[in-house]
């Protein structure tokens, strides 16, 4: 998982070393627009659906709190 989600942040922008940043949100790596394709392509690439009370930045802030949400969701499918 962490490794397709990685490839989907590099996707998005490139040149950034998703592997070992913790301040994604916080530093401004993505823009909101960013987040918004994330968001949509998390929700294809893993069957899940990231509901708005999901999107703070917390988990986003990292691929390890990005994979902690995806892992939440899918369990509780």
């Amino acid at each position: 998982m962490r490794d397709e989600i990685i490839e989907i942040l590099e996707g998005i922008k490139s040149g950034v070393d998703f592997d070992s940043i913790t301040d994604i949100i916080s530093s401004n790596v993505l823009t909101s627009l960013n987040i918004f394709t994330l968001v949509n392509e998390l929700n294809d690439e893993f069957d899940v659906e990231i509901g708005a009370d999901k999107l703070i930045p917390e988990n986003f802030e990292s691929v390890d709190a990005i994979e902690r949400l995806i892992t939440e969701l899918q369990d509780e499918e």
